[in-house]
């Protein structure tokens, strides 16, 4: 006798993994609802994006908080809004070894030595760097600095300015931004190279301010030329009227 065997049922479609995403189409999503693309960066982490010249930022919470040498807590939102024309902040590695301490000196001291021009149209200087307070407050006696040093351990100004280097590095450089936020500059350099680019800042801003200057002083002499016309023509009136009045008064004997 044949034994009859039940068939198997054939099995079920197992279901699919998930596909992992890749980093490059890793997306971060904004507070509004839309997505922007993040850029990995070497260590894992999104990158933001440097600020460039003629860019105009938004100074509320940008780069965090810093310290200054004497321990006081602020931001560059604040630093700006006290300053009359705008913020220079000169970037300085920490100083670890003679060689980056002598350079990071020549920096500051050349700041100092210009300070009186540099800052002539308006322009608060700080220097900028990854130093403890005790450490730069150290520095600006020593080398008798007549700005105020600022204190970012986290480096999250020192970033935020796209002055960082990785992996935990500063680069040397100057970024300048006006009373209404916008970067006139943002390059690394070193000591000289900085301060030049401050020096041609402030000259510009000299020269826009004789320009405004020479066009109100002529607006004013061709009002005040103007105005002497003006009287020119009321006395030649007044003559003419004392003339026809004198003839009148000759002309009337002569009728009797």
């Amino acid at each position: 006798m044949v034994e009859l065997r039940k068939r198997r049922e054939a099995p079920s479609d197992a279901p699919q993994p998930p596909q992992k995403k890749s980093a490059s189409s890793t997306a971060a999503t904004t507070e509004s609802g839309s997505t922007k693309a993040a850029t990995p960066s070497a260590n894992g982490t999104a990158e933001t994006k440097k600020p460039a010249v003629g860019d105009s930022i938004d100074l509320e919470g940008f780069g965090g908080d810093v310290e200054t040498q004497d321990g006081e807590k602020t931001t560059l939102k604040k630093l700006v809004d006290e300053s009359k024309n705008g913020v220079v902040l000169f970037t300085y590695p920490k100083a670890s070894t003679p060689g980056s301490r002598m350079i990071g000196t020549t920096q500051a001291c050349l700041f100092r030595d210009e300070f009186t021009p540099l800052t002539a149209t308006g322009y608060s200087i700080y220097g900028l760097s990854s130093d403890s307070p005790k450490s730069n407050t150290t520095f600006k006696t020593k080398q008798n600095l007549p700005y105020t040093l600022l204190c970012d351990p986290n480096a999250t100004l020192i970033t935020a300015i796209g002055m960082r280097k990785a992996p935990k590095g500063i680069v040397r450089g100057v970024f300048v931004v006006s009373k209404a936020g916008k970067v006139e500059a943002a390059e690394p350099g070193g000591p000289a190279a900085t301060v030049e680019v401050v020096r041609g800042l402030v000259k510009g801003a000299d020269i826009a301010s004789s320009t405004d200057a020479g066009d109100t002083v002529e607006a004013e002499e061709v009002q005040k030329d103007a105005g002497g016309d003006e009287g020119d023509t009321q006395d030649a009136s007044k003559v003419a009227a004392e003339v026809a009045d004198t003839a009148e008064k000759l002309d009337g004997p002569a009728d009797a």
